[in-house]
């Protein structure tokens, strides 16, 4: 149970910290995802990452870029006090004896059960989250399109939805891809962060590695997240903004399939750029914040 409150408190200051840097590259990322493909003959309300932020400074102030953190930062604590500490615990389960450390190949199987575990938190949040941040770019994009609720806040977001699309089911909209997203990525982020730490460690034994060489393996870690499952993603972001009334898309197939039709492969990876720019800070600060936290505490 020490070992549990120990992860619980590590992971939450870890996430924070990770919320904190990251959160304005994935508004940008969210927003590239879910605006809506363009007329024929018609540029798309945004040509890229730096368009979408200068737009979004523009018309919303630095506001805008952190718009939507209340639902994340509401969970945060729980997200990741759930991700370390499910972490942790498969780590005890699958270690010969207490304190021996594990193999590369061990830690790829304890962030995929950790990713089970965090995908029924991050798929509501997410969707409070994506509303919220794609909303501004659903309302301008055309006079074809039209936004039925305009959202005020996270909790305006959540109650519209139990009330109106479904109650409890509604929050969970977009769940398969979440899972599809969580366990393949959580598994090779915490598999590439043991791996790089024993690289630049130079064996097993990582306790000595200083803050720099952890920020470098978080860094790469979450970039390795991103790399493998990002077009998940973005079918996740289009089914969690897609209207509930007049769905676009009938699942995650239909979505996926609808997006390679119109948009090709570079429809999957619309916002990639802010993703991987994210990901690299904001998981850098939020291994080393884990890791400093996690030994302060003995």
């Amino acid at each position: 149970m020490v070992d549990v409150a120990k992860d619980l408190t590590a992971g939450t200051v870890g996430g924070a910290a990770q919320l904190i840097v990251g959160h304005p590259f994935d508004t940008i990322k969210v927003k590239l995802q879910s605006q809506p493909a363009p007329a024929p003959g018609q540029p798309p309300k945004y040509s890229g990452a730096m368009d979408a932020v200068r737009q979004t400074l523009a018309a919303e102030g630095p506001r805008g870029l952190y718009k939507g953190m209340g639902a994340p930062l509401a969970t945060v604590a729980a997200f990741n006090a759930v991700l370390f500490t499910v972490r942790g615990q498969m780590e005890a389960l699958l270690r010969s004896e207490p304190g021996a450390p594990l193999t590369i190949n061990q830690q790829f199987v304890c962030g995929a059960g950790a990713g089970i575990a965090v995908s029924f938190l991050a798929c509501p949040t997410e969707l409070v989250k994506c509303r919220l941040q794609a909303q501004s770019a659903l309302a301008s994009a055309g006079p074809t399109t039209t936004v039925a609720v305009k959202y005020g806040g996270p909790m305006e977001v959540a109650r519209h939805v139990l009330r109106s699309e479904g109650g409890t089911r509604g929050l969970f909209k977009g769940l398969v891809p979440t899972m599809a997203r969580e366990i393949p990525g959580n598994a090779a982020m915490f598999g590439v962060y043991e791996a790089i730490k024993q690289y630049l460690a130079g064996g097993r034994d990582t306790s000595g590695l200083g803050r720099g060489s952890l920020m470098v393996a978080g860094g790469l870690a979450g970039a390795a997240f991103w790399a493998l499952v990002y077009p998940t993603d973005v079918v996740k972001s289009v089914l969690q903004v897609d209207d509930y009334k007049n769905p676009k898309y009938s699942g995650s197939l239909d979505a996926f399939r609808k997006i390679l039709a119109s948009q090709g492969v570079k429809g999957l990876y619309k916002g990639f750029e802010p993703a991987m720019a994210r990901s690299v800070p904001a998981n850098a600060a939020c291994f080393l914040a884990y890791e400093l936290t996690r030994s302060s505490l003995g």
